[in-house]
């Protein structure tokens, strides 16, 4: 075989492999921004199934919380939110996600809890329980779940609704949904907060007041 054709051929070889080089990166990137937390289509800090404790209507600011419901700092922020919610009623939209540490032995439950009265429009209810109560059941090193149907009992929901949405993996599924996209939002501890879509860094009591304060005088 002839030197040139040697050559032409060597060539030929190496754009082949540059090209199916190129192709594979071509794909895997393709792969990886489909898949990629950040997407903008695929991650949202609120979903059509959010829990909306308040809404504020059009133009209002939108504030979520990522809470764990045995969170003692969530515990801490409950009556700081409550003041708020009732100070700014009517501007703001106020969005509750579950972010139930691994930690905390109940915390699942808790947010089980919750989505189980969510089901029966009761969400908001059982928020105010589980918060109100934290104090008798945080940190314990066994399930509460009975206590929790108590209160659910107490609150008056349909009972047969409450157990078997309770045992439906679909309603653990969903708390899962907020704390694996609360994740991928960067959320790793609770409470953790969102005005308008900004991750709040809280350094005080009253960063955010402010926060909430800033976005509706815009």
């Amino acid at each position: 075989m002839k030197t040139p054709v040697k050559v032409a051929l060597a060539t030929t070889a190496v754009v082949v492999v540059l090209l199916v080089a190129a192709l594979i990166y071509v794909l895997v990137n393709q792969s990886q921004t489909a898949s990629t937390p950040g997407d903008s289509e695929s991650l949202q800090v609120t979903r059509s199934n959010s829990h909306v404790l308040d809404k504020g209507g059009e133009g209002a600011v939108t504030v979520v919380e990522f809470l764990d419901f045995e969170c003692e700092a969530c515990g801490a922020f409950y009556p700081v939110v409550e003041e708020l919610r009732e100070k700014y009623a009517g501007e703001i939209t106020y969005v509750v996600r579950y972010f139930p540490l691994p930690g905390h032995f109940n915390s699942k439950n808790a947010a089980i809890a919750a989505e189980a009265a969510a089901q029966q429009d009761r969400f908001e209810d059982m928020y105010h329980q589980l918060f109100q109560s934290q104090a008798e059941w945080g940190e314990a090193q066994e399930s509460r779940a009975d206590l929790f149907r108590g209160f659910a009992e107490e609150l008056g929901l349909d009972m047969a609704a409450y157990d078997a949405a309770v045992e439906n993996p679909e309603t653990l599924a969903r708390v899962e949904q907020d704390l694996n996209e609360g994740r991928a939002l960067g959320v790793n501890s609770t409470p953790s907060f969102f005005v308008d879509g900004q991750q709040l860094e809280l350094q005080n009591w009253t960063d955010l007041e402010a926060a909430i304060q800033a976005a509706v005088e815009q």
